[in-house]
């Protein structure tokens, strides 16, 4: 039995589902909201690219260490954007969040917390994780900010650690965030959703 299995999320209007291929046509029009592959620091796919981000997302669920997931409007069912636990380690009892993007329309707006809310509270409740960790690019600061609003502590920076799609290396900056401090930051990012400020 898989430590993470298919579930769907949902709550303030925001539905994660099980990223599959039938998302295909909807991701690709999120990723074409902002033109979000021409951004340096992120590994968002360009349209005619979606097929083959979603496969690689399934080979990462079908060997264990990634489970990703379609990010959409509860209602309308409108792709906004997609969502990841990976680097899944059932023994330790710990995930990351990541491959983590969204429409520009979207952005600074409540589904970004909304999605962490409903990733952080599966993550500590369902699957009792001791630990949540968030990896980023060392000059995505817009990133390193909204994972430190969501109550994260950093851990320190990986250097050398990945290439980037034009080529060059990057440093990783690693965050987690422990069980023992989830029941603050959930308070916390319940208060920022009360007050309708992006906290993410």
């Amino acid at each position: 039995m898989s430590f993470v299995e298919p579930v769907t999320l949902r709550d303030r209007g925001v539905r994660l589902e099980p990223l599959s291929l039938d998302h295909e046509a909807g991701l690709a029009a999120a990723a074409a909201d902002g033109e979000l592959w021409k951004i340096r620091v992120t590994s968002v796919p360009a349209p005619q690219e979606t097929r083959s981000y979603i496969e690689t997302a399934l080979l990462g669920r079908a060997q264990g260490h990634r489970f990703a997931f379609a990010v959409l409007d509860d209602e309308s069912g409108k792709v906004l954007g997609t969502t990841s636990y990976h680097d899944i380690v059932p023994a330790v009892r710990r995930v990351e969040i990541g491959y983590t993007w969204y429409a520009q329309s979207v952005q600074r707006t409540h589904v970004n917390t909304s999605a962490k809310l409903l990733l952080l509270a599966h993550a500590f409740g369902t699957l009792d994780c001791h630990v949540v960790g968030w990896r980023t690019d060392n000059f995505n600061f817009a990133s390193q900010r909204a994972i430190e609003r969501l109550g994260a502590k950093k851990d320190g920076v990986i250097r050398g650690h990945a290439l980037r799609r034009d080529g060059t290396i990057r440093d990783t900056v690693m965050y987690s965030m422990r069980s023992g401090e989830w029941p603050e930051a959930r308070a916390q990012l319940l208060y920022l959703l009360e007050q309708h400020t992006p906290a993410a």
